[in-house]
């Protein structure tokens, strides 16, 4: 087991093994200056942080051989000066030995079981946001997640893309909150998309679906503010042979296109509420047909994207970096739009980001 958790280690390179060695640099210092200075100013006195120190990333056995060669060394030096106080500072290396073995077995523990949980949250991703085909007739799909907190693995950001009866079918949205509450919620509204898609023969009964089950989720499993539960969700359709594309837009942020060197933000004609929204803003839902030609791309995403700011407060020019990104293939817009987010906002992200890029390949 001990040997697996230093190997889970996050990778940080040199500085990370530098910190390992730190209780040894200790050690070694402390030693050096305890032979080479004046007896009065006693050093020796401090051999004890050593272990302590070796305890916040250290097993148990190299802690208590740490604290073992510490005590040798205190023994070593009174055979040079017969009055620092041997028997104190070798007794309090003793305990703090003693002590940081016990603290690091308690870390380890806690490490274990970290580690099953992040295992759990892996699946439960997997489960959640599965990995997207690649290619659904004419559409190249690629997909890009990305948790506000470093350890986190699961959201409140959702998307999905299916091939139906029906065509292309595409649901990206993003649950109001935090936690499991709004992964629950998330969870809920994407299981009932992969039913309702294949079912339903228009958008709006697959919003009516999802309208449906996430009120059902929320009155099952209510939270402290029940009327700010809620989600954006955006559904897109691309019928078989391409030409153009149906948007049902709730709430969620408009998707961009490139065509031809030019961006259009795709801003919905009607505004339709957000899920579990409608008995307090009514329950009608409009849909735009937004034409497409072969190359086109589209760039769908939450608004965690969007609404990235840099130091001095300001947003991330999502239409601007669109227009600069020429032919890239989806991938590749992704792995820029990673990178370019992180360099915009110092490398911290505050929200959640989920994107999906499109590429259609051929018209009718």
């Amino acid at each position: 087991m001990l040997g697996r958790l230093w190997r889970r280690r996050p990778a940080y390179g040199g500085r990370w093994e530098a910190a390992r060695l730190s209780p040894v640099i200790l050690t070694v210092l402390i030693a050096g200056l305890a032979f080479s200075t004046p007896r009065e100013i006693a050093v020796s006195r401090l051999l004890p942080a050593a272990p302590a120190l070796a305890a916040a990333m250290w097993p148990v056995l190299p802690t208590i051989l740490l604290g073992a060669f510490c005590l040798l060394t205190m023994i070593v030096l009174s055979f040079f000066y017969t009055d620092l106080g041997t028997q104190y500072t070798s007794a309090a290396i003793i305990a703090v030995t003693l002590a940081a073995a016990y603290a690091s077995h308690v870390r380890l523990q806690r490490e274990e079981i970290l580690f099953q949980v992040r295992l759990v949250a892996d699946a439960v991703q997997k489960v959640l946001l599965r990995p997207l085909p690649r290619r659904i007739e004419d559409v190249e799909i690629e997909s890009l997640y990305l948790a506000a907190q470093e350890q986190a693995r699961v959201g409140g950001d959702f998307y999905e893309a299916i091939g139906t009866p029906h065509g292309v079918r595409l649901l990206i949205g993003d649950v109001r909150g935090k936690g499991m509450a709004a992964v629950g919620a998330a969870s809920a509204v994407i299981s009932c998309f992969r039913e309702a898609a294949y079912d339903e023969p228009d958008l709006q009964g697959i919003i009516q679906r999802l309208e449906t089950t996430i009120t059902r989720h929320s009155a099952a499993f209510p939270v402290q503010d029940q009327s700010e539960h809620f989600a954006t969700a955006l559904l897109a359709e691309i019928p078989y042979g391409g030409g153009h594309m149906r948007l049902l837009n709730c709430g969620h942020p408009p998707p961009l296109i490139a065509h031809r060197g030019q961006v259009r933000v795709l801003e919905p004609t009607t505004p339709s509420p957000p899920l579990n929204l409608a008995e307090l803003v009514g329950d009608r839902y409009w849909v735009d047909i937004v034409a497409i030609a072969p190359g086109d791309r589209l760039l769908l995403y939450t608004d965690g994207v969007s609404e990235t700011r840099d130091h001095t407060g300001q947003f991330f020019p999502l239409s601007d970096w669109m227009r600069r990104q020429g032919l890239q293939q989806p991938r590749e817009m992704l792995d820029r739009l990673h990178r370019d987010l992180l360099q915009h906002s110092g490398g911290r992200l505050d929200d959640d980001i989920a994107a999906l890029a499109l590429k259609c390949s051929r018209g009718p």
